[in-house]
Order: C-alpha cells, then structure tokens, then sequence
C-alpha cells in the first residue's frame, strides 16, 4: 500500500489548512530535500507533538509519551550508549517470547534503521514514534551519565558465570552441536561487545578491526590510519562465540573450522553504507578474523584531496589528458593507489567518454563507469576481462592490477590500438617498475612503446591540526634524514602532534600520500631499450626533475603536514 503524504495528514487530522498546505509545497520546492513535516514545525503551524502524531498515522505506528513511561533497566541494556545515541533511539520494551524489541524514534520513516538494528541485535524491531524532545531527554537521562565503555564490557562477561559455563561446556564437547554454537553466539553480551567495536571502529575511520586467538588470551586490535592499535582483550574462552557471530553476520558456513573463508557484512550506519570484508583463517588455537571495513562516506574521490604536490599534480593530469598509453601507479599495499585511481577516473568521467574498470575487488561504486569484479573461480580473470572489454569500444580502461605477462600483454595491445590505460603494481618505487614489467617477460620496446608515467605512492599519517606544535628535531633523526650538521638546516622547520582528544593522543589524524612520478622521455626510452638498471634510470629521472618519494616526505614534513618520524618510516634515503 502506497504510504500517505505526511502534509494531506496533517490536513485530514486538522492541524493545518489546504491553503497553509499549498505554501509549504511552495516553499519545499524552494528548498529541495527539506522534510514538509518539520518546515511545519518550523514555521510555528503545528508543534512537535502535533508532527510525532502525523508521522505515527502515515507509517502506521503508536504514539508514545516517553516522559510517563516506565523503561525497566534490563531493556535499556539491549542498546548500548553509542548504538542509542547514532541512531537516536531509545528501547522501551523486550518481548522474550517473540524476541521482538520495541524502540522509539522521532523520524519513522527512515525505515533503513529498523533494518540496520535487526542486523546489529539480531532481535525483530518494533518501532514507535516520540517527539524529538522527548528523546534528547530520554537519551540525556540514561545514557548521558557514564557512557558504557568496552573495558565495562568486557568486564561483565569475564564475570557472566553462564557464559562461561556455556563456553567451556562447548569447548569440551568433543563433537560441536551447532544449536549450541548459535545460542552462544546470539547471546546478548557477544552480541553487544562486537557491536560497540564495530561502531568504535566505523566511527573512529579504521580501516581494518583484527580478532586474533592465541593460547592465554583473544586480542582485538584496530587499524586507523595505518598503526595497529589494541584494545581490551574479551575473556580467552569466549573467542568462539564471537568468531562464530561474524561468520554468522557474513554468512559463513560456522560449522567448517579448518578452512580459510571470505565473506561480506553490509551495513548502513548513520545513512550511509559501509561494506565489511570479512576474512576467516583457521591458527593453532582457533580462528583468526579481520574485518577491512570500506566506508564509502570517509574516502573522498578528488584528485585535489590525495596529497599531491601542485607540480606532481599539474603533470600527472597531463599524463590523463594522453590519447593512449600505460599509466602505472604503484606501491605496497594500503598505500592508497586505488583511491588515487578512482579519484583520477571521477575527474576524466564525462558523458563523452566510456570507462570501463575491472578490479578484484570493486570497491568503491562510481557512477557513469562501468565495474566488472574479478572471480578466478569462474575463469573471470584480468586477463579475460581485457580482451572481452576490449570488444565493448572503451575509451579508459583500469585494469585491477597487472600480475602475470598475460594480463600486461593486453594492456599493452589496449594501449596500442589507442586506449589509455592505467593500473597498478606492488613495486617500492617508480623506476624499478620498469625491472618489474622486464622480470614479467615484456620486452623492453614493447614497455617503450606504451608506458608514459609511473606514479609511486606512500601514505603517511598527518599530524593532528588540534595539537601541532613546532619542535627541535634530535640528532639521531637529523642523522636518518641524512642531515650532516644542524647547519644543513637553512631554517626549516620540525613538527609533531603533542596529542589530545581528538586525535585519542596519538598526535595523528588521518592520512595524506607523498609521491614519486617517473614520466617517460626520449632519454629514458633509450635507456631503457639498453637494458639500463632501475638505479641508472632513477638517476636519470631525477636528472629530468623527478622528486623522490623521500624528498616529496621531506617537503610535507617542513609544512607542518606530517611529522619527521613518519617520513623515516615510509621512505628509504636515495643513494
């Protein structure tokens, strides 16, 4: 049945007139993505009350009076503080026999959270409708005191005797009773310290959440912005529950224990969807998860936001405006290269052009470009995307990566026949991706032919606008950036983060690359056909202005862009 418009609500229930209607149409219109229900309010022509009642008729819900309603404290236990305060809810009722939990909300109609906390609760959702007043209050009183911590947590399941006894139970059982695995892993503290990390996690922009076993003990460690960092380790004998629970959330066979499993949990949270790689590797003493959390609302694809430096920027765009050619950007992993491709083909997506990408996996979704996803198991490789994509009269291609001579033959043919094509390589800088593609089996005029530019990237952690503060480097690092003397310093300038809440006192908030592009000339071609070294052709590319991955680290470090520490840590000194 089509739902109701919330303003002919309004009018059948009395609260405003046909005419007071028609201006507030007139005035959405003006205002495109304003709700008609709170201009209303807004502009004083019905009051919140009024609002939460017309919500509740069109989504066919109760009202509720959360300031005369009696909220048992085991009810408030099913939510947890951060989960109550993202999504703006607060629980009113359990019904066990059912397992349906009541939950009240002043915006009903954002049905996706109802579905967001049946994945996150595993409880059937009920929802009813109070004033958003209400709920601030509400939220104020039970959850604005001592906010629930994963320390507390963690705590009341060391001390959980059922649990424990469930769990030890389990794990003397020589033979699993899976009926017995899902009720412990759909018991409600599993549940809810595996939420509260998945939520410190999204919320705090990590990239991966770790759950590792060993004998004595079952870390958790998060990755934000590339350093691991742990957290309070749940009770040892409870480490089967819990990988249990993200297998059952990735829908994962739990009843298979000795072989390595992938799986995806997708989520939306706060209104936008976040996708959760889930990896399952059997150790010795159980198995082993990693969650690469992909938050499409964190990355920004703009090629103005990567770090670039405005010469390294100005030529790589030359490079994108090139008929046809290979452009290469490489690196280790997580070292940003995907982003700084996707950020490169959203700039070149115009309606005149046809990109086509094929990528193992696709991680981010763009529109107006053409995704294919890898599956070797059924013979989609990147090598037979290519030729297939080849047929489809592309004008861009990316290829994934380049990982055997098959997959770099057909880009080069692609290249050839007048497509650009960029992908990437795992090499540790521009000039010995040319050794790569030569050990690959290409021949060297074939690379001559075809390749245009190498960019090679790093990430490095920026420091913390909050608490930057200048210091005085010390000898040892002044010795590692290879400074002779303090007099070599010709007054530039060290910083670092002191550390503060913002930055959880790491000193550090987010990322930001530093790069290193190789473009090809006359020269180096030439260089190149004489079986050159990546050493001489590293001299080469310097000679013709190339600045080094550590000599681009060094120039952020004197801005205040990132610290002394990080640019040791990523880059090596050039010889």
């Amino acid at each position: 049945m089509a739902i109701r418009r919330i303003g002919q609500i309004l009018v059948d229930l009395g609260y405003i007139q046909e005419e007071q209607l028609g201006l507030l149409l007139e005035e959405q219109r003006r205002s495109p993505g304003e709700l008609l229900g709170k201009m209303a309010e807004g502009m004083g022509l019905i009051t919140e009350e009024q609002l939460a009642q017309g919500l509740a008729e069109q989504m066919g819900m109760q009202v509720i009076n959360l300031r005369e309603t009696q909220i048992a404290k085991e009810v408030l236990e099913h939510v947890t503080e951060p989960m109550a305060q993202l999504y703006r809810i607060i629980p009113v009722h359990f019904d066990k026999d059912s397992n349906t939990l009541t939950v009240a909300m002043c915006d009903p109609q954002n049905l996706s959270v109802q579905d967001e906390l049946r994945t996150f609760l595993g409880y059937d959702i009920r929802v009813v409708v109070a004033t958003e007043a209400d709920i601030v209050d509400t939220l104020e009183k039970f959850y604005g005191g001592e906010s629930e911590s994963i320390e507390k947590i963690v705590s009341d399941m060391g001390e959980d005797t059922d649990l424990q006894a469930a769990a030890e139970a389990l794990n003397e059982e020589g033979a699993i009773d899976l009926t017995h695995v899902e009720a412990l892993a759909d018991s409600a503290p599993v549940r809810k310290l595996l939420n509260m990390v998945l939520l410190m996690a999204i919320k705090d922009q990590a990239s991966d959440v770790h759950f590792e076993p060993f004998e004595d003990e079952f870390r958790i460690r998060i990755k934000a912005d590339g350093v691991l960092y742990e957290m309070v380790p749940p009770p040892r004998h409870l480490s089967f529950a819990i990988t249990t629970r993200i297998k059952v959330m990735a829908n994962l066979d739990i009843a298979e224990r000795r072989l390595p499993q992938d799986g995806r949990i997708e989520l939306t949270v706060g209104g936008h969807p976040v996708d959760l790689r889930v990896s399952v590797m059997p150790t010795m003493f159980g198995e082993s998860c990693v969650l690469r959390i992909l938050d499409r609302s964190v990355v920004e694809l703009d090629l103005n936001n990567v770090g670039m430096d405005e010469v390294v920027m100005r030529d790589f765009r030359e490079l994108m405006k090139k008929p046809n050619g290979i452009i290469l950007v490489t690196g280790p992993t997580g070292s940003g290269k995907t982003t700084t491709l996707y950020s490169a083909l959203t700039e070149m997506n115009e309606i005149a052009d046809k990109l086509i990408t094929t990528e193992d996996p696709v991680e981010y979704d763009i529109d107006g470009i053409v995704q294919i996803p890898i599956d070797p198991d059924i013979g989609v490789t990147f090598a037979a995307c290519l030729r297939s994509i080849l047929r489809q009269d592309p004008d861009v291609i990316l290829v994934g990566e380049i990982r055997d001579y098959e997959t770099a033959e057909i880009a080069i043919q692609a290249a050839l026949t007048g497509h650009i094509v960029f992908s990437t390589l795992h090499t540790n800088d521009a000039p010995s991706t040319i050794t790569r593609l030569r050990d690959m089996g290409v021949p060297e005029f074939m690379i001559c032919a075809t390749v245009e530019g190498i960019l090679a990237q790093r990430l490095v952690r920026r420091i913390c606008s909050q608490c930057k503060e200048e210091i005085d480097p010390s000898d040892e690092v002044l010795a590692q950036l290879d400074y002779k003397s303090r007099d070599n310093l010709n007054g530039e300038k060290f910083f670092r983060g002191r550390g503060c809440d913002v930055c959880n006192n790491t000193g550090y908030k987010g990322r930001i690359g530093i790069f290193e592009l190789m473009i090809m000339n006359d020269e180096m071609r030439e260089m190149v056909l004489n079986k050159c070294t990546a050493d001489e052709l590293r001299v080469a590319a310097r000679r013709h202005g190339m600045l080094a991955l550590r000599q681009g680290g060094e120039k952020m470090m004197h801005q205040g862009l990132t610290s002394a520490e990080e640019v040791i840590r990523e880059t090596i000194v050039e010889e």
